[in-house]
């Protein structure tokens, strides 16, 4: 572990969803979790990865026959890498990778195809940080993501996946070019069972939380993601008082998006660290105490109706603290509760979205129209 640098991401061997996956920050943590992990996978390995902090994780699902690679498509994730992919909203095509990194991902994608003699599906994860790709896993086989991308892009997959394992060749098929991004903007969301389940902690991260997904189209991608957020039925408030608290490392990105919050109109409200760092940087904030710190305190400004939304970021493996408590608070008053940054950005655009009326309706029918000439291949047909 001291040989990799921390942070770590750390797993027990043959577990699927990612069942006692955590990220570990320090050796105290790490001494426990070995503890525990042998509990769950006590004849196989524990093992260790570098976590790549503040990386995009960008899934593709693709289908090789041997010597053609399609690319269904790339998609890239609204939460950073190191949440599990189940739990993390994603959006084809990307909204925020160059075209040179998308070209790469692709050329990696068909070039581990072919070098691992994948017939069928296939899905790759990568991570970008600094322009840089990295692969973090290739799995020769239909993933979850396969639906949503048959969706998104009028191509069955699964359909021409089978096609190719019966013996077909990918160049007699019609196949539109895999290179044409889509004309709209597809995002899949996942549900989360919070509500279900008083006291869960709503924080995501490498352990699969989520129990179905749902799907947003329009014609871009903050109202692609404002369509997937009402889709789950969440509340977007479009005014009111913005609760924002985040965790030492957040606190220079938080600026942006408190600032475009009350640019929306949004009141600011925050605890004293968060507040000090928006008030440096010009942003108007009432200060409120924590739960420890007195009353009235932020639990109470949610139970009294004064708070509609609420940012609050985790750090480390604390589970019975302040940003605990107020996020199960959100959760018990049907407050919209967001724990990441990127997210807390695209909850902020698609607010944005939704003030503006850019949430048209998108006819499903006009899908196959995106791969004409794929003989016997329809999306609506399957």
């Amino acid at each position: 572990a001291r040989r990799i640098g921390f942070p770590l991401l750390v797993r027990p061997s043959y577990v699927l969803g990612g069942r006692g996956m955590v990220i570990a920050y320090d050796e105290q943590y790490l001494e426990t979790y070995m503890a525990e992990a042998t509990r769950i996978s006590p004849d196989h390995p524990v093992l260790l990865d570098r976590f790549l902090e503040g990386a995009i994780e960008v899934d593709v699902d693709a289908v090789c026959d041997g010597e053609t690679v399609f690319v269904g498509g790339v998609m890239e994730h609204i939460e950073e890498a190191g949440i599990h992919s189940g739990d993390s909203a994603c959006c084809i095509p990307p909204f925020t990778l160059s075209l040179d990194v998308v070209g790469r991902i692709r050329e990696h994608s068909r070039a581990l195809a072919l070098r691992l003699g994948v017939r069928g599906l296939m899905n790759v994860q990568f991570a970008v940080k600094d322009d840089q790709v990295y692969v973090l896993e290739v799995n020769p086989r239909a993933s979850r993501t396969v639906p949503f991308v048959s969706k998104a892009t009028g191509v069955p997959l699964a359909k021409v996946a089978a096609r190719v394992m019966a013996g077909e060749k990918l160049a007699a098929m019609g196949l539109p070019d895999d290179e044409v991004e889509p004309t709209r903007f597809c995002v899949k969301e996942a549900v989360m069972p919070f509500g279900r389940f008083p006291g869960a902690d709503s924080v995501l991260g490498p352990e699969m939380k989520s129990t179905g997904e749902v799907m947003g189209v329009a014609g871009d991608f903050p109202a692609a993601y404002a369509k997937s957020q009402l889709a789950i039925d969440y509340s977007l408030p479009t005014s009111g008082v913005a609760f924002v608290s985040v965790c030492d490392r957040d606190k220079r990105q938080v600026a942006s998006i408190a600032k475009h919050l009350q640019i929306l109109g949004f009141e600011i409200m925050s605890t004293r660290g968060t507040a000090r760092t928006l008030r440096a940087a010009g942003i108007p904030v009432t200060e409120v105490m924590k739960k420890h710190e007195g009353r009235p305190n932020v639990i109470d400004e949610m139970a009294n109706g004064r708070v509609q939304l609420v940012i609050n970021t985790p750090f480390g493996q604390e589970t019975r603290s302040d940003g605990y408590h107020i996020r199960s608070a959100a959760i018990r008053h049907g407050i919209t509760n967001i724990t990441t940054l990127p997210a807390a950005a695209a909850i902020v655009r698609a607010i944005e979205a939704i003030k503006e009326d850019r949430l048209g309706a998108c006819v499903l029918q006009d899908f196959d129209s995106d791969a004409p000439g794929v003989e016997g291949l329809s999306l609506s047909q399957i």
